[in-house]
Order: C-alpha cells, then sequence, then structure tokens
C-alpha cells in the first residue's frame, strides 16, 4: 500500500484529481484535509497560502502512475507529490485495498 500526499490549491482542484483517480480505478480511496496553512519560499519570495492536502491510498503498483496522472492534472508548477509506504496497516483495510 501506499499514502500518497499532494496539497492542492482548492477544495475544487482536490475533489478534481480525486475523482479522477477514483474513476480510472487507480487509486482506493481520497482525504482531502481542509484549511491548511503553508509558508514556502518560491522564487526567492516567502509565500503564505492556504491549501488543501489530498491524500490517496493504492496499490504500490499503481504508485507511479498516480503520481504522473497527479502532475499531469495539478495546477502547480512544481508540485510536492510525496510517497509512503506504511509499515502496518489493519488487515481488513489491506484486503479491502487491495480489492478495490
Amino acid at each position: 500500500m501506499r499514502l500518497i500526499y499532494t496539497p492542492c490549491s482548492s477544495k475544487d482542484e482536490a475533489k478534481k484529481i480525486a475523482r479522477t483517480l477514483l474513476e480510472e480505478r487507480l487509486i482506493a480511496c481520497a482525504n482531502i484535509i481542509p484549511h491548511i496553512s503553508s509558508l514556502y519560499m518560491w522564487e526567492g519570495e516567502l509565500k503564505e497560502e492556504q491549501e488543501f492536502i489530498l491524500l490517496c491510498k493504492c496499490k504500490e503498483s499503481k504508485a507511479l502512475e498516480v503520481e504522473q496522472k497527479i502532475k499531469a492534472s495539478h495546477s502547480y508548477e512544481c508540485p510536492c507529490i510525496l510517497q509512503f509506504s506504511p509499515q502496518q496497516v489493519n488487515p481488513r483495510f489491506a484486503e479491502w485495498l487491495e480489492n478495490s
């Protein structure tokens, strides 16, 4: 299983990406975490934005394709896309994910 984390500029953008990934059966589920305050340096300037975190759960075999789809549809020039491999997963959830 992989968790894929990416901040989005709006709730609509996060939903659009999640729906596309779900419809194409690349992920089993997604969570959207609202109203995250992000501070970062971009092109020499300090930026502060409100973002929405998209957290996707997928099979490890689909992770690269999920990342490519996010890159292709994301509004950011350089989107943050992080992949995590959980050390432990509820066995029933892992089975559900595998069958999704």
